[in-house]
């Protein structure tokens, strides 16, 4: 069994490519793989490893500047979920492309999974999932909008869009773990909102702490690692990725025409080039190569 941390913390770095290769090191000394992002304004990521290796790898992020305090949402994987570990430099922790959004300098009031159904049952709360179209597409709560952005940078424009039809409501906001709240409620309160909610530790920490019979999530929620999404008690869920388009599948949309496999699913056969999947089958091929010669290909 391996222990998945998924985490994050805004907190100002001088130098962020100093903290790059001891965090590295700790974290590959500690048999942990994943992906942490390193920017001015703080970490992000997600990592997985034995029980004790996570305790080793938080431990030193703990140590980093304004660190000491970080909460990660922590879940498990019958299988390692990823194939290395990646620790990068961003200008971002997480790109919304607005430098004036400082999650630091406050953000909407944190709603605990336990009070989160009362607030978004309200008559007068507009529930807003802040996450991707592809996130979205396999689970959400009842009643949120979806703003049907590719990106989360897309996220302020459709805003400006659609604010007046928000006028005169409290606006709740989600997502998989908080981190796009901090940034997208700071935003609104930037934009004059006065009052804006999002749920602590997102669904994430919802779907670990409400009992189903109680939830008032439907689906799955995505998750980036190779779980693709989990479920109520943070089990494993059913999806699969596409390993083309990067969006998660059901296993019976294998069986589809337009499904090939590390190719091309019925999201992605018609948007991809002949070269983009000729392209995929070699990496395809590849893989298969490395399969058979018990090894895990990592490109």
């Amino acid at each position: 069994m391996f222990t998945v941390a998924a985490l994050y913390k805004f907190t100002p770095f001088a130098d962020p490519a100093g903290i790059r290769e001891p965090l590295r090191a700790a974290c590959a000394a500690a048999g942990v793989r994943g992906t942490l992002l390193l920017a001015p304004e703080g970490i992000n990521g997600t990592i997985a490893g034995r029980a004790e290796g996570i305790t080793a790898a938080l431990a030193h992020i703990r140590a980093l500047p304004g660190c000491a305090d970080l909460e990660p949402k922590v879940s498990h994987a019958a299988e390692m979920p990823f194939g290395k570990l990646k620790v990068r430099l961003k200008r971002e922790i997480v790109t919304m492309g607005r430098p004036d959004v400082a999650p630091r300098e406050g953000t909407g009031r944190y709603v605990a999974p336990a009070e989160w159904n009362a607030l978004i049952s309200a008559p007068d709360v507009a529930v807003i999932d802040t996450r991707n179209d592809y996130e979205v597409a396999i689970g959400s709560f009842e009643g949120a909008e979806d703003p049907r952005t590719a990106a989360f940078g897309d996220f302020p424009a459709w805003w400006e869009q659609n604010r007046e039809r928000f006028a005169g409501k409290r606006i709740a906001m989600f997502c998989t773990g908080g981190i796009r709240c901090e940034k997208s409620t700071n935003y609104l309160m930037s934009q004059g909102v006065e009052e804006v909610f999002h749920l602590e530790g997102g669904i994430l920490k919802y779907l670990e702490e409400v009992p189903e019979e109680r939830s008032l999530w439907h689906g799955s929620c995505f998750v980036f690692d190779g779980r693709v999404s989990v479920g109520h008690g943070l089990s494993e869920g059913p999806h699969v990725l596409c390993h083309a388009c990067r969006r998660p599948i059901l296993p019976e949309d294998r069986a589809r025409a337009e499904y090939e496999e590390g190719v091309a699913c019925h999201h992605c056969a018609h948007q991809t080039s002949d070269a983009d999947k000729a392209r995929f089958r070699e990496r395809q091929r590849q893989i298969a190569l490395a399969r058979a010669r018990g090894e895990r290909h990592l490109g």
